[in-house]
């Protein structure tokens, strides 16, 4: 409440207008049943934002967080003055980039880090039936698939199951 002691006036939400083009590919993204789920919530927002509805009124109707609806309302208007063609529909939706140090290593560097992980210790001339966290690191190491990689996080790596993950990623 302002120091005067009146009310303020809650803050409009931020007015969304759609291309028919725009309109049309929200739908498609709404309906088609392999649309990313995430995705699919995010264009129903835009639509129905685009359709004059307050962001409680979609929060209430997806069953989500307000916050959540006033975020992607406001992301895609600043969007909007971005040609379609340089950035789609599909693309507006997609989540920012986390901030954050860069992966440590390429997504070609952990499918061959899975395809290691999944392959018998023997294979490779070790003397052992299961990978352990030095053994694979050194591996890794002298096929060049990495240049440096401690045997601590070469054994997370492991427990975390990158074979069974990434070959699920791929397949």
């Amino acid at each position: 409440m302002p120091r005067d002691g009146r009310k303020s006036m809650p803050k409009r939400a931020t007015q969304v207008i759609l291309t028919e083009k725009e309109r049309e590919e929200l739908v498609q993204i709404t309906r088609h049943h392999r649309s990313e789920q995430q995705q699919a919530q995010r264009a129903r927002m835009i639509l129905a934002s685009a359709q004059g509805d307050s962001n409680a009124q979609i929060a209430r109707e997806l069953r989500i967080n307000v916050d959540t609806v006033r975020l992607w309302r406001d992301r895609w208007v600043g969007l909007q003055g971005i040609d379609l063609d340089t950035l789609s529909v599909a693309e507006r939706l997609q989540d920012a980039p986390r901030p954050g140090t860069p992966p440590k290593f390429t997504a070609q560097q952990r499918c061959q880090m899975a395809a290691l992980a999944c392959e018998a210790p023997m294979k490779a001339d070790r003397p052992i039936s299961q990978w352990t966290g030095r053994e694979i690191a050194a591996e890794l190491m002298k096929r060049g698939i990495v240049e440096q990689i401690s045997p601590r996080h070469a054994s997370y790596l492991l427990k975390k199951g990158v074979c069974n993950r990434t070959a699920s990623a791929i397949g």
